[in-house]
């Protein structure tokens, strides 16, 4: 990928941090599409928070925070949250002096670690302690934009890199290319898909159509389309299918089955979402408004 275009990712991904007045959506929505007067709690006092992820063993969210800027300026951080929006510990995780957070990104755990993707490689924090257990640098790589990982089918973890418009593989500690020029849009988000066989990368930039990546054979195919939105973020498996946070018109859809329909009108641009599938809840960060909003999750169609 050529300069000029790393540059404009890089550009969309920072207005993806500034609040916008209204929904930039079709006019009007269904009965039954939740709203800000729907949520259930809000988890303030936040430093722009950028993605969630829930640990249902210890009943707590982790929200990662850019504080600042994404990349380079070494206070980012992870806080601690409890399942009512208690904020047990701001600063829970914030690496080392050697490798420390600079805007933490997506989130996933793995056993009793936590990994997080930051500007410059993956981080693992003990998920009960915050200590930094490991952590693997990308420099050599010359990342663009570290963004958010997943733990395969084949035991591997994947991470996207929005930034060049790549797929990692790691295992244990090897880091290797596995998508690059084959993927029809820069990767945000990347979720196990509903059957757990494959993984689903979100689309960033222009494009709306979901993508599956193989493990087992490393194919990549074309999923469903969503009608409307775009600049998808988080996304997570939910009853069958998948929810997806959509920036460009501030939503969560629901796809399943080849069909799509939006769930939550938002009121700023939705980031990488965390979802408690026992409690049936859903949670939202929003970078620009130093927030979560937390929803109840309605039974799917």
């Amino acid at each position: 990928m050529n300069r000029s275009l790393r540059i404009a990712i890089a550009v969309a991904i920072v207005l993806a941090c500034i609040p916008t007045a209204a929904f930039c959506g079709p006019e009007g929505r269904a009965a039954d599409v939740q709203d800000l007067d729907d949520r259930v709690l809000a988890v303030e006092g936040l430093a722009g928070p950028e993605a969630v992820h829930w640990d249902a063993d210890q009943g707590v969210w982790f929200i990662s925070n850019f504080n600042g800027e994404a990349a380079g300026d070494a206070n980012g951080f992870v806080s601690k949250v409890a399942s009512d929006g208690e904020i047990l510990e701001l600063e829970f995780m914030t690496g080392t002096e050697a490798h420390p957070l600079h805007g933490p990104r997506g989130m996933r755990i793995d056993g009793e670690w936590l990994w997080v993707a930051d500007a410059e490689g993956l981080h693992a924090f003990d998920r009960r302690s915050g200590e930094q257990m490991e952590f693997l640098d990308f420099a050599s790589f010359e990342p663009g934009f570290l963004n958010d990982i997943e733990l395969g089918p084949d035991g591997a973890l994947y991470l996207t890199d929005t930034g060049n418009a790549r797929l990692f593989r790691i295992v244990d500690g090897e880091i290797s290319v596995v998508a690059d020029a084959d993927l029809a849009s820069p990767p945000n988000g990347i979720a196990r898909d509903p059957t757990g066989a494959s993984l689903v990368l979100a689309p960033w930039g222009g494009g709306r159509m979901l993508m599956h990546y193989a493990p087992d054979s490393g194919e990549l195919s074309d999923g469903p389309t969503l009608p409307d939105g775009g600049n998808m973020d988080g996304l997570e498996p939910w009853q069958g299918g998948l929810l997806v946070a959509s920036q460009a018109d501030q939503a969560i859809w629901f796809v399943k089955d080849g069909e799509a329909e939006i769930i939550i009108r938002t009121p700023g641009r939705p980031a990488d979402i965390g979802l408690d599938a026992e409690g049936a809840r859903i949670a939202v960060p929003y970078i620009a408004l130093d927030r979560v909003d937390i929803w109840s999750l309605p039974e799917a169609p």
